[in-house]
């Protein structure tokens, strides 16, 4: 299985990446053996949901970060194969979670796996990859790898329980609203930044280096999603535009535009997320909303905000081929709305 990328937005994304690409190639087809071995099972269902989600067009940014960062202090080991593997599989069985929890129909343009195989089995399976994740985490070896990692499998779970919390509530903080994604989607690519230079016995400053560019890195990619589902395509999406209205998620956008908005206004949104009151008509006319209040916009500005401090984390570090592709990522992250 080789690295797929989303070309939906032409040339430009596919140059952004591609000296992460490059750099890291030989070690994702590496990466891909093992997700195949790895994902199967006597149990015919297992592969069969695994392999429906990981065939389906991600673009692996996580483990080649994994992979980038282990290679940038001068790694040259099989541990960060394993590790960079293990990232994606918690990935994965986080997405199968979450499209259960969001009653998500669609995930990169394809049918969620429960659509097709039920809630109760895309549940299991995502079980399933999380502890193959961590039995490659132990044969690794390394303490400090497993404690990242496994620290942040925490983190995301807590993550989903806040949101699970906050759901549909619009008096939900950008405070509030940033811890969320901190723990949902940024812990994951801090771990995955991090157990790079672990594996490669780096010092503490460059692993808090690279923590804090994952962590600074996820943030600006969650929130450009989050501006996404009001501004993208469902080509861009992989999902359909409006899905985190339609299903009353209380994401930036929505929060600035309640914020910002008129009594009138305010009771648009309570009836539409509060409610469920989530036509097409409605989500044109929230889209109108932000658009009015720069809600988009300065979300896409947070977003922006935050990929500068990934950069910052970034800049006392050696001049290498894997720090300028890792600097590149954060440019592809905040282009795709561009």
């Amino acid at each position: 299985m080789g690295v797929v990328l989303n070309l939906e937005n032409g040339k430009r994304d596919q140059a952004s990446i591609a000296d992460l690409i490059a750099l890291t190639l030989a070690d994702m087809g590496r990466v891909n053996e093992l997700i195949l071995s790895k994902a199967g099972s006597d149990v015919e269902m297992i592969p069969e949901i695994a392999n429906h989600l990981i065939s389906s067009g991600g673009k692996r940014l996580r483990p080649m970060v994994t992979l980038a960062a282990a290679q940038m202090f001068g790694y040259f080991g099989e541990g960060h194969v394993k590790l960079a593997t293990s990232v994606e599989f918690m990935h994965t069985a986080t997405l199968l979670h979450d499209d259960v929890v969001d009653e998500s129909d669609l995930r990169r343009g394809k049918k969620t796996a429960r659509m097709i195989w039920g809630n109760q089995a895309s549940v299991l399976v995502g079980d399933f990859l999380l502890g193959q994740a961590f039995r490659m985490m132990v044969d690794v070896g390394s303490l400090d790898a497993l404690d990242i990692l496994s620290a942040a499998a925490s983190i995301i779970a807590e993550g989903e329980v806040m949101q699970l919390a906050a759901a549909k509530n619009l008096e939900t903080t950008e405070d509030e609203h940033f811890a969320v994604i901190k723990a949902k989607t940024a812990a994951l690519f801090s771990a995955a930044a991090e157990v790079g230079p672990v594996i490669a016995g780096a010092s503490r400053n460059d692993r808090a280096a690279l923590r804090s560019y994952g962590m600074n890195l996820g943030l600006a990619f969650q929130l450009i999603d989050d501006a996404l589902d009001y501004g993208g395509s469902s080509k861009e999406l992989g999902k359909n535009v409006g899905d985190d209205f339609r299903e009353g998620k209380v994401t930036l956008p929505v929060i600035l535009a309640y914020r910002r908005g008129t009594p009138v206004e305010r009771k648009f949104w309570k009836a539409a997320i509060e409610d469920n009151q989530t036509s097409d008509a409605a989500l044109d006319k929230a889209i109108g909303l932000m658009k009015r209040h720069r809600a988009i916009a300065d979300t896409i500005g947070r977003a922006g905000h935050f990929g500068g401090i990934a950069r910052d984390a970034l800049a006392p570090l050696e001049q290498t081929p894997q720090k300028a592709a890792l600097l590149d990522v954060i440019d592809f992250c905040i282009s795709r709305v561009a």
